[in-house]
């Protein structure tokens, strides 16, 4: 059975990549606005890990419109969560049986709720799996600790394909990258450069 898995280059998405892969023919989806380029290193890392890759481009609207949320919220948890859902729904309208995500039972955002899941499948047909929903962060961690070659830095350093990255890039053009700070806190990312 063909799935999706929204695929940023990062723990959680390989993670989710991996636990899958016994199950599922997995397609390492990264979904993009198209603003920068970042999804280039998803795409080298899903040809490192032997799963086929897709680009996934989405409405460049709802990017700014998860901007502008931002902006009026003062902080990216409404604009995120609001991007991840645009994304799910491009995700689950595309050609897979099954869709999928990295998102963890401790995770602020994005999250899906069960009536969201239920929703996404009744009106697509598809199967949503959410495989690190029964995992917190340090259960993830130490996964990855045994079983992924990580590189991890500040947030403005390491480029993934993600949705932060592209809105960060939004602000910065828009209200110069000194604005990216009034809205974004600093925190470590990370991308997976290979399997132990």
């Amino acid at each position: 059975m063909d799935l999706g898995l929204l695929y940023s280059g990062g723990k959680d998405s390989t993670l989710a990549a991996l636990l899958l892969e016994d199950f599922y023919d997995v397609t390492l989806t990264t979904a993009h606005f198209g603003i920068s380029d970042d999804w280039e290193h998803a795409r080298e890392t899903a040809d490192d890990l032997g799963f086929d890759f897709r680009r996934l481009e989405l409405d460049p609207d709802v990017a700014y419109e998860a901007v502008d949320r931002i902006r009026e919220d003062g902080f990216p948890r409404n604009g995120i969560q609001h991007v991840h859902q645009h994304a799910l729904e491009e995700l689950a309208a595309a050609d897979f049986a099954a869709i999928a995500d990295g998102t963890r039972r401790d995770d602020r955002v994005p999250t899906v709720s069960r009536a969201q899941a239920q929703s996404l499948e009744d009106r697509h047909g598809v199967d949503y799996i959410a495989p690190l929903s029964g995992f917190g962060r340090g259960a993830v961690d130490r996964l990855v600790d045994t079983h992924l070659e990580v590189t991890v830095g500040p947030s403005e350093e390491i480029r993934r394909a993600d949705y932060e990255a592209e809105l960060r890039a939004i602000i910065a053009e828009e209200d110069g990258r000194e604005a990216v700070r009034d809205f974004f806190p600093d925190h470590e990312q990370t991308y997976v450069t290979g399997v132990r």
